[in-house]
Protein backbone atom coordinates (compact mmCIF):
# COMPACT_ATOMS: atom_id res chain seq x y z
CA UNK A 1 0.00 0.00 0.00
CA UNK A 2 1.30 3.49 -0.89
CA UNK A 3 1.82 5.57 2.27
CA UNK A 4 -0.38 8.64 2.62
CA UNK A 5 2.07 11.54 2.58
CA UNK A 6 0.94 15.12 3.17
CA UNK A 7 -0.25 16.91 0.03
CA UNK A 8 2.01 19.99 0.12
CA UNK A 9 5.78 19.92 -0.37
CA UNK A 10 6.43 21.89 2.82
CA UNK A 11 4.38 19.36 4.77
CA UNK A 12 6.27 16.55 3.07
CA UNK A 13 9.56 18.05 4.18
CA UNK A 14 8.27 18.26 7.74
CA UNK A 15 7.08 14.67 7.52
CA UNK A 16 10.50 13.45 6.46
CA UNK A 17 12.53 15.58 8.87
CA UNK A 18 10.31 16.42 11.86
CA UNK A 19 11.47 19.17 14.19
CA UNK A 20 11.04 18.53 17.90
CA UNK A 21 9.32 21.90 18.34
CA UNK A 22 8.67 25.27 16.72
CA UNK A 23 9.22 28.76 18.12
CA UNK A 24 6.23 29.78 20.19
CA UNK A 25 5.35 26.25 21.31
CA UNK A 26 4.89 25.66 25.03
CA UNK A 27 7.70 23.60 26.50
CA UNK A 28 5.42 20.69 27.35
CA UNK A 29 4.56 20.36 23.65
CA UNK A 30 8.17 19.49 22.65
CA UNK A 31 8.36 16.13 20.90
CA UNK A 32 10.53 13.89 23.07
CA UNK A 33 13.27 12.88 23.48
CA UNK A 34 14.78 16.27 22.65
CA UNK A 35 17.66 18.46 23.71
CA UNK A 36 16.59 21.56 25.62
CA UNK A 37 18.62 24.71 26.22
CA UNK A 38 17.62 27.14 28.96
CA UNK A 39 18.54 30.34 27.10
CA UNK A 40 18.64 32.54 30.20
CA UNK A 41 21.20 30.28 31.92
CA UNK A 42 23.07 29.88 28.62
CA UNK A 43 23.35 33.66 28.17
CA UNK A 44 24.67 34.06 31.71
CA UNK A 45 27.28 31.35 31.10
CA UNK A 46 28.47 33.10 27.94
CA UNK A 47 28.73 36.43 29.74
CA UNK A 48 30.62 34.98 32.74
CA UNK A 49 33.22 33.22 30.64
CA UNK A 50 33.81 36.11 28.25
CA UNK A 51 33.97 38.54 31.14
CA UNK A 52 36.54 36.43 33.00
CA UNK A 53 38.74 36.08 29.90
CA UNK A 54 38.52 39.81 29.18
CA UNK A 55 39.39 40.69 32.77
CA UNK A 56 42.49 38.47 32.59
CA UNK A 57 43.55 39.88 29.23
CA UNK A 58 43.37 36.40 27.67
CA UNK A 59 41.68 35.51 24.38
CA UNK A 60 38.73 33.13 24.47
CA UNK A 61 38.56 30.44 21.79
CA UNK A 62 35.67 28.17 22.90
CA UNK A 63 35.74 24.52 21.97
CA UNK A 64 32.93 23.66 19.57
CA UNK A 65 33.24 19.91 20.11
CA UNK A 66 31.05 20.48 23.16
CA UNK A 67 28.08 21.82 21.20
CA UNK A 68 28.66 21.10 17.47
CA UNK A 69 26.23 23.94 16.76
CA UNK A 70 27.08 26.95 14.54
CA UNK A 71 24.40 29.12 16.19
CA UNK A 72 26.16 28.71 19.54
CA UNK A 73 29.57 29.50 18.03
CA UNK A 74 28.11 32.63 16.46
CA UNK A 75 26.72 33.69 19.84
CA UNK A 76 30.15 33.19 21.44
CA UNK A 77 31.95 35.18 18.76
CA UNK A 78 29.34 37.97 18.94
CA UNK A 79 30.24 38.38 22.61
CA UNK A 80 33.96 38.62 21.92
CA UNK A 81 35.40 35.14 21.36
CA UNK A 82 38.42 35.14 19.00
CA UNK A 83 37.25 32.07 17.08
CA UNK A 84 36.55 28.44 17.89
CA UNK A 85 38.27 25.10 18.31
CA UNK A 86 37.20 21.91 16.61
CA UNK A 87 38.60 18.49 17.36
CA UNK A 88 38.31 16.93 13.90
CA UNK A 89 38.66 18.30 10.37
CA UNK A 90 35.16 17.24 9.31
CA UNK A 91 33.69 18.85 12.43
CA UNK A 92 34.98 22.23 11.26
CA UNK A 93 33.14 22.22 7.92
CA UNK A 94 29.61 23.21 9.13
CA UNK A 95 31.11 26.09 11.09
CA UNK A 96 33.06 27.32 8.07
CA UNK A 97 29.91 27.07 5.96
CA UNK A 98 28.12 29.18 8.59
CA UNK A 99 30.68 31.96 8.15
CA UNK A 100 33.00 31.18 11.07
CA UNK A 101 36.46 31.53 9.57
CA UNK A 102 38.92 31.42 12.49
CA UNK A 103 39.16 27.76 13.49
CA UNK A 104 41.82 25.85 15.39
CA UNK A 105 41.91 22.06 15.04
CA UNK A 106 43.08 21.24 18.56
CA UNK A 107 44.28 17.80 17.55
CA UNK A 108 46.83 16.04 15.40
CA UNK A 109 45.99 15.16 11.80
CA UNK A 110 47.37 12.07 10.09
CA UNK A 111 46.78 10.79 6.57
CA UNK A 112 46.46 12.60 3.25
CA UNK A 113 42.65 12.68 3.20
CA UNK A 114 42.31 14.65 6.43
CA UNK A 115 45.27 16.88 5.61
CA UNK A 116 43.84 17.69 2.19
CA UNK A 117 40.42 18.45 3.71
CA UNK A 118 42.01 20.82 6.19
CA UNK A 119 44.20 22.53 3.59
CA UNK A 120 41.20 22.96 1.31
CA UNK A 121 39.17 24.63 4.05
CA UNK A 122 42.15 26.86 4.81
CA UNK A 123 41.65 28.54 1.42
CA UNK A 124 38.47 30.03 2.91
CA UNK A 125 39.54 30.92 6.43
CA UNK A 126 42.26 31.10 9.06
CA UNK A 127 43.01 27.56 10.17
CA UNK A 128 45.54 26.10 12.57
CA UNK A 129 46.30 22.54 13.70
CA UNK A 130 48.47 20.63 16.18
CA UNK A 131 51.50 18.44 15.58
CA UNK A 132 53.61 16.21 17.82
CA UNK A 133 55.55 14.25 15.16
CA UNK A 134 57.72 15.20 12.20
CA UNK A 135 55.66 13.10 9.79
CA UNK A 136 52.59 15.22 10.53
CA UNK A 137 54.48 18.35 9.49
CA UNK A 138 55.37 16.82 6.13
CA UNK A 139 51.81 15.66 5.45
CA UNK A 140 50.40 19.11 6.25
CA UNK A 141 53.02 20.89 4.16
CA UNK A 142 52.32 18.69 1.14
CA UNK A 143 48.54 19.18 1.41
CA UNK A 144 48.83 22.94 1.82
CA UNK A 145 51.14 23.14 -1.20
CA UNK A 146 48.68 21.13 -3.27
CA UNK A 147 45.76 23.35 -2.23
CA UNK A 148 47.62 26.65 -2.38
CA UNK A 149 46.77 27.52 1.21
CA UNK A 150 48.57 28.30 4.48
CA UNK A 151 48.19 26.64 7.85
CA UNK A 152 49.13 27.78 11.33
CA UNK A 153 50.84 24.96 13.23
CA UNK A 154 50.83 24.54 17.01
CA UNK A 155 53.32 22.22 18.65
CA UNK A 156 51.40 20.24 21.24
CA UNK A 157 53.30 19.69 24.47
CA UNK A 158 52.62 17.10 27.13
CA UNK A 159 51.97 18.86 30.44
CA UNK A 160 50.90 15.78 32.38
CA UNK A 161 47.98 14.07 30.70
CA UNK A 162 50.27 11.67 28.84
CA UNK A 163 48.01 11.51 25.80
CA UNK A 164 49.27 13.66 22.91
CA UNK A 165 52.15 16.10 22.80
CA UNK A 166 55.93 16.04 22.89
CA UNK A 167 57.61 15.33 26.20
CA UNK A 168 60.60 17.66 26.06
CA UNK A 169 61.88 20.89 24.61
CA UNK A 170 64.33 19.12 22.30
CA UNK A 171 61.44 17.41 20.48
CA UNK A 172 59.56 20.71 20.25
CA UNK A 173 62.60 22.40 18.73
CA UNK A 174 62.94 19.64 16.12
CA UNK A 175 59.32 20.21 15.13
CA UNK A 176 59.88 23.95 15.01
CA UNK A 177 62.82 23.46 12.64
CA UNK A 178 60.73 21.22 10.37
CA UNK A 179 57.86 23.74 10.27
CA UNK A 180 60.23 26.56 9.35
CA UNK A 181 61.30 24.74 6.18
CA UNK A 182 57.86 25.12 4.59
CA UNK A 183 56.60 28.48 3.39
CA UNK A 184 52.99 27.26 3.51
CA UNK A 185 53.25 26.53 7.25
CA UNK A 186 53.64 29.06 10.05
CA UNK A 187 54.55 28.34 13.65
CA UNK A 188 51.53 29.53 15.66
CA UNK A 189 52.56 28.65 19.20
CA UNK A 190 52.14 25.89 21.76
CA UNK A 191 49.08 23.88 22.72
CA UNK A 192 49.21 22.82 26.36
CA UNK A 193 46.02 21.03 27.37
CA UNK A 194 45.41 18.70 30.30
CA UNK A 195 41.92 17.18 30.16
CA UNK A 196 42.40 15.24 33.39
CA UNK A 197 42.44 18.45 35.42
CA UNK A 198 38.89 19.36 34.46
CA UNK A 199 37.25 16.77 36.70
CA UNK A 200 39.33 16.86 39.87
CA UNK A 201 36.56 17.35 42.39
CA UNK A 202 37.98 19.81 44.92
CA UNK A 203 39.09 23.33 44.06
CA UNK A 204 42.33 22.85 45.96
CA UNK A 205 43.18 19.77 43.89
CA UNK A 206 42.50 21.62 40.65
CA UNK A 207 44.47 24.68 41.76
CA UNK A 208 47.56 22.63 42.63
CA UNK A 209 47.32 20.53 39.47
CA UNK A 210 47.01 23.65 37.31
CA UNK A 211 50.06 25.15 39.02
CA UNK A 212 52.11 22.03 38.24
CA UNK A 213 50.93 22.01 34.63
CA UNK A 214 51.77 25.70 34.31
CA UNK A 215 55.35 25.05 35.44
CA UNK A 216 55.72 22.45 32.69
CA UNK A 217 54.17 24.77 30.11
CA UNK A 218 56.45 27.63 31.14
CA UNK A 219 59.49 25.38 30.72
CA UNK A 220 58.59 24.81 27.06
CA UNK A 221 58.01 28.54 26.47
CA UNK A 222 61.34 29.39 28.10
CA UNK A 223 63.18 26.77 26.04
CA UNK A 224 61.92 28.35 22.84
CA UNK A 225 62.77 31.82 24.07
CA UNK A 226 66.28 30.59 24.86
CA UNK A 227 66.67 29.82 21.17
CA UNK A 228 65.41 33.25 20.23
CA UNK A 229 61.95 31.96 19.25
CA UNK A 230 58.99 33.91 20.67
CA UNK A 231 55.84 31.91 21.28
CA UNK A 232 52.95 33.84 19.65
CA UNK A 233 50.19 31.93 21.43
CA UNK A 234 49.92 29.47 24.29
CA UNK A 235 46.53 27.82 24.06
CA UNK A 236 44.75 25.26 26.22
CA UNK A 237 42.66 25.04 29.42
CA UNK A 238 39.12 23.74 29.87
CA UNK A 239 35.91 24.50 31.71
CA UNK A 240 36.95 22.83 34.96
CA UNK A 241 40.36 24.44 35.25
CA UNK A 242 39.95 27.76 33.45
CA UNK A 243 39.36 29.72 36.66
CA UNK A 244 42.94 28.93 37.69
CA UNK A 245 44.46 28.85 34.21
CA UNK A 246 43.46 32.48 33.68
CA UNK A 247 45.26 33.49 36.86
CA UNK A 248 48.54 31.67 36.11
CA UNK A 249 49.65 34.13 33.45
CA UNK A 250 50.89 31.39 31.10
CA UNK A 251 48.05 31.09 28.62
CA UNK A 252 47.36 33.76 26.04
CA UNK A 253 44.25 31.89 24.87
CA UNK A 254 41.85 29.45 26.57
CA UNK A 255 39.67 26.72 25.06
CA UNK A 256 36.77 25.91 27.45
CA UNK A 257 33.77 24.25 25.82
CA UNK A 258 31.36 22.65 28.29
CA UNK A 259 30.86 25.90 30.23
CA UNK A 260 27.96 26.81 27.93
CA UNK A 261 25.99 23.76 29.17
CA UNK A 262 27.53 22.07 32.21
CA UNK A 263 26.54 18.45 32.94
CA UNK A 264 26.27 15.91 35.73
CA UNK A 265 30.00 15.26 35.87
CA UNK A 266 30.91 18.94 36.11
CA UNK A 267 28.13 19.32 38.64
CA UNK A 268 30.06 17.00 40.96
CA UNK A 269 33.01 19.42 41.03
CA UNK A 270 33.36 21.78 43.97
CA UNK A 271 32.26 25.15 42.63
CA UNK A 272 34.59 28.09 42.47
CA UNK A 273 34.33 31.82 41.94
CA UNK A 274 33.80 31.29 38.21
CA UNK A 275 30.61 29.23 38.43
CA UNK A 276 28.51 28.16 35.48
CA UNK A 277 24.90 26.99 35.47
CA UNK A 278 23.18 23.92 34.09
CA UNK A 279 21.53 25.02 30.87
CA UNK A 280 21.32 21.72 28.94
CA UNK A 281 18.64 19.10 29.47
CA UNK A 282 17.14 16.16 27.68
CA UNK A 283 13.36 16.35 27.60
CA UNK A 284 11.84 12.92 28.22
CA UNK A 285 8.19 11.92 28.41
CA UNK A 286 6.68 9.38 30.79
CA UNK A 287 5.59 6.60 28.43
CA UNK A 288 4.51 3.91 30.87
CA UNK A 289 3.54 3.70 34.55
CA UNK A 290 2.59 0.05 34.94
CA UNK A 291 4.96 -0.75 37.82
CA UNK A 292 4.65 0.46 41.39
CA UNK A 293 7.38 2.83 42.47
CA UNK A 294 8.62 3.70 39.00
CA UNK A 295 7.80 5.09 35.59
CA UNK A 296 9.40 4.54 32.19
CA UNK A 297 10.54 7.49 30.07
CA UNK A 298 11.37 7.56 26.36
CA UNK A 299 15.03 8.64 26.70
CA UNK A 300 17.65 5.93 27.01
CA UNK A 301 21.08 5.13 25.62
CA UNK A 302 20.27 6.53 22.17
CA UNK A 303 19.40 9.92 23.67
CA UNK A 304 21.86 10.25 26.55
CA UNK A 305 25.56 9.55 26.99
CA UNK A 306 26.15 7.59 30.20
CA UNK A 307 29.96 7.30 30.18
CA UNK A 308 30.05 9.78 33.08
CA UNK A 309 27.09 8.31 34.90
CA UNK A 310 23.33 8.21 34.55
CA UNK A 311 21.39 11.45 34.23
CA UNK A 312 19.62 13.12 37.11
CA UNK A 313 16.05 14.42 37.09
CA UNK A 314 16.13 18.22 37.26
CA UNK A 315 14.05 19.78 40.03
CA UNK A 316 12.67 16.44 41.24
CA UNK A 317 14.67 15.26 44.27
CA UNK A 318 12.21 12.43 44.92
CA UNK A 319 12.97 10.85 41.53
CA UNK A 320 16.05 8.90 40.45
CA UNK A 321 16.94 7.83 36.91
CA UNK A 322 17.95 4.25 37.75
CA UNK A 323 18.63 2.44 34.46
CA UNK A 324 19.05 3.16 30.75
CA UNK A 325 18.05 0.82 27.95
CA UNK A 326 18.27 1.57 24.23
CA UNK A 327 15.03 3.59 24.06
CA UNK A 328 13.78 3.46 27.65
CA UNK A 329 14.80 4.97 30.94
CA UNK A 330 13.66 3.67 34.32
CA UNK A 331 12.86 6.45 36.78
CA UNK A 332 12.20 5.36 40.34
CA UNK A 333 10.70 7.13 43.33
CA UNK A 334 13.33 7.62 46.01
CA UNK A 335 10.79 8.06 48.80
CA UNK A 336 7.80 5.81 49.39
CA UNK A 337 4.59 7.74 48.88
CA UNK A 338 6.24 10.47 46.78
CA UNK A 339 4.04 11.60 43.88
CA UNK A 340 4.55 9.71 40.65
CA UNK A 341 4.83 11.67 37.38
CA UNK A 342 1.71 11.39 35.26
CA UNK A 343 1.65 9.44 32.04
CA UNK A 344 2.72 11.78 29.22
CA UNK A 345 4.31 14.35 31.52
CA UNK A 346 7.70 15.85 30.62
CA UNK A 347 10.82 15.43 32.75
CA UNK A 348 14.05 17.37 32.27
CA UNK A 349 17.14 15.17 32.57
CA UNK A 350 20.66 16.47 33.22
CA UNK A 351 23.05 14.31 31.16
CA UNK A 352 26.19 13.00 32.78
CA UNK A 353 28.37 14.15 29.85
CA UNK A 354 27.22 16.95 27.57
CA UNK A 355 29.61 16.51 24.60
CA UNK A 356 28.60 13.00 23.46
CA UNK A 357 24.97 13.70 24.34
CA UNK A 358 24.92 16.54 21.79
CA UNK A 359 26.28 14.08 19.23
CA UNK A 360 23.09 12.01 19.57
CA UNK A 361 20.70 14.79 18.49
CA UNK A 362 19.98 16.77 15.34
CA UNK A 363 18.38 19.78 17.03
CA UNK A 364 18.65 21.89 20.15
CA UNK A 365 15.45 23.52 21.42
CA UNK A 366 16.07 26.88 23.09
CA UNK A 367 13.46 28.13 25.54
CA UNK A 368 12.70 30.91 27.97
CA UNK A 369 9.99 30.84 30.63
CA UNK A 370 8.59 27.50 29.40
CA UNK A 371 8.14 28.79 25.85
CA UNK A 372 10.22 27.68 22.85
CA UNK A 373 12.19 30.57 21.37
CA UNK A 374 14.40 28.85 18.77
CA UNK A 375 15.41 25.50 17.30
CA UNK A 376 19.09 25.24 16.37
CA UNK A 377 20.68 22.64 14.14
CA UNK A 378 23.44 20.51 15.68
CA UNK A 379 25.12 20.64 12.30
CA UNK A 380 28.40 18.91 13.18
CA UNK A 381 26.72 15.90 14.76
CA UNK A 382 28.47 12.69 13.75
CA UNK A 383 31.35 14.51 12.05
CA UNK A 384 34.26 12.80 13.78
CA UNK A 385 36.70 12.18 10.92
Amino acid sequence: MTPAFPAHSSDLADFCWPLPARPGDPLDAVDTPALLLDLDAFDRNLARMQGAADAAGVALRPHAKAHKCPAIAQAQIARGARGICCQKTSEALPFLQAGITDIHISNEVVGPVKARRLASMARHGRFSVCVDDLSQVEILAHAAAEEGSRLGVFIEVNIGQDRCGVNDAAAALRLLEAISKHAQLAFAGLQAYHGGLQHLRSRSERRLAVARASVRTTAFVDALAGRGVPCPTVTGAGSGSVEFDLAEGVYTEVQPGSYVFMDGDYGRNEHGQLQFEHSLFVAAAVMSDRRDGQVVVDAGLKSLAVDSGLPSVWGEPSLRYAAANDEHGIVQRVEAGAPRPALGSLLRLVPGHCDPTLNLHDHLVGYRADRVECVWHVAARGMSR
